[in-house]
C-alpha cells in the first residue's frame, strides 16, 4: 500500500481496451505490482441488467484485485450500480467525471459532472452510503481553460468521502490532443489531504518519475502508452522502486507477449470477434518494428486463428526487426 492506494502504479481505464484479457496480461507482466481498473460501466445500462455491461462488471473470476469505473449521472442509480459491482466482485469503486466523449457527456455524466460540482459531490456520498469497498473519482483540469477547477473539485471530492483522487491534466475540451498540465496535478496535490494519481503523458519510468518529482503526486496511471506494451505499467513500478531501468523488449518476447494476448482474447470473447479485436492490438504491438505496414495490411485480411498466428510468427522471424 502506499498510503491509502492500493499500488503507486494504475493502469487507466479504457473503453474496448481494459478488459479482462488486457488485465490478465498486464497482471503478469507486472508481478501484480499494478492496480487495474475495469473499462467503464455505464450505470443506466447495468441498472437494465444489459448482458454485455453485467460481464464488464463481474470480476468474480479474477485472482487479483480489480477496480471496477462507473459512470453515469444519477445518485440513486450510482448506488444501485455500487452495490451490484460489489456483489460482483469489484475491489473499489472509481467513479468517472474525466470521460469527454460527446455521448456520455451529453448525459450529465462523465466530465460534465465537473460543471455540475453539487451532483457531482451527491454521487459521492451516494456510493459511500452504498458500500463499504473504497471510493475514489478520476476527473480533469475542467471543462475548458476558462473553467478550470479541478483544485476545487478535488476539494469536494475529498469532503464527500473519496479515499484518493486521479487528475488528469488536460481539460475536456482538449480531450486527448495537446499537452497535460503536470501544474494543476502539482495544485490539486496542494489542496487536499487524500492520495492524488496523477495521469497524463506519463510515457516511461523516467516520466513517471518526473511527475512525481514535479507534483508530489502519491501515484501515476498510464493508459494510451500502454498499449500494445503490458510490461510497461510493471516496468514503471519496478523503476519507481528501485531505480532500474527496464532492457528493451526482445523481438521474440514481443512476438510471444501479442500471441498469449489474442490467445486470451479468443478465449474469452471467441474466435470471430477476438480476430477483429486483433487488429488494433497487431498495429499497436508492431509501431516499432521494420516493415510493420506491410505486415498490418496482410493482417488485416485473415479471417482465421492458425493463419492469424502464422502470419504473426511469420512477421516476427523473419522480418521483426525494429526500426
Amino acid at each position: 500500500m502506499t498510503g491509502m492506494l492500493p499500488k503507486q502504479v494504475f493502469l487507466a481505464p479504457m473503453a474496448g481496451i481494459t478488459d479482462k484479457p488486457m488485465r490478465r496480461m498486464v497482471h503478469a507482466k507486472s508481478g501484480g505490482d499494478v492496480a487495474l481498473i475495469s473499462e467503464m460501466v455505464a450505470i443506466n445500462a447495468l441498472s437494465r441488467k444489459n448482458a454485455k455491461t453485467y460481464r464488464i462488471a463481474d470480476v468474480r473470476d479474477e485472482p487479483y484485485p480489480v477496480i471496477v469505473q462507473l459512470v453515469g449521472a444519477d445518485e440513486v442509480l450510482f448506488a444501485d450500480a455500487a452495490q451490484l459491482t460489489a456483489e460482483l466482485g469489484a475491489a473499489g469503486i472509481d467513479i468517472n467525471m474525466g470521460c469527454p466523449v460527446r455521448k456520455i457527456i451529453t448525459g450529465g455524466a462523465g466530465s460534465a459532472l465537473m460543471k455540475n460540482p453539487e451532483q457531482a459531490a451527491k454521487i459521492i456520498k451516494s456510493v459511500k452510503n452504498a458500500v463499504k469497498l473504497p471510493v475514489s473519482v478520476k476527473f480533469r483540469k475542467g471543462w475548458d481553460n476558462n473553467s478550470v477547477n479541478a483544485t476545487d473539485f478535488a476539494k469536494m471530492c475529498e469532503a464527500s468521502g473519496a479515499e484518493f483522487i486521479t487528475v488528469h491534466g488536460r481539460t475536456r475540451a482538449q480531450g486527448y490532443s495537446g499537452t497535460a498540465d503536470w501544474n494543476i496535478i502539482k495544485e490539486v496535490k496542494s489542496a487536499v489531504k487524500i492520495p492524488v494519481v496523477g495521469n497524463g503523458d506519463v510515457t516511461s519510468p523516467q516520466s513517471a518519475a518526473e511527475m512525481i518529482k514535479q507534483t508530489g503526486c502519491d501515484g501515476v496511471m498510464i493508459g494510451r502508452a500502454a498499449l500494445g506494451a503490458p510490461w510497461l505499467t510493471g516496468e514503471i513500478a519496478k523503476y519507481l522502486k528501485t531505480g532500474s531501468l527496464p532492457q528493451k523488449q526482445p523481438a521474440q518476447e514481443v512476438k510471444n507477449t501479442l500471441l498469449k494476448h489474442i490467445s486470451l482474447l479468443t478465449e474469452y470473447y471467441g474466435e470471430k470477434l477476438a480476430l477483429a479485436l486483433s487488429r488494433k492490438y497487431v498495429c499497436w504491438y508492431s509501431k516499432n518494428f521494420r516493415d510493420a505496414k506491410r505486415f498490418r495490411e496482410n493482417y488485416m485480411k485473415i479471417n482465421d486463428y492458425q493463419a492469424a498466428v502464422a502470419e504473426i510468427n511469420a512477421y516476427f522471424d523473419q522480418n521483426g526487426e525494429e526500426e
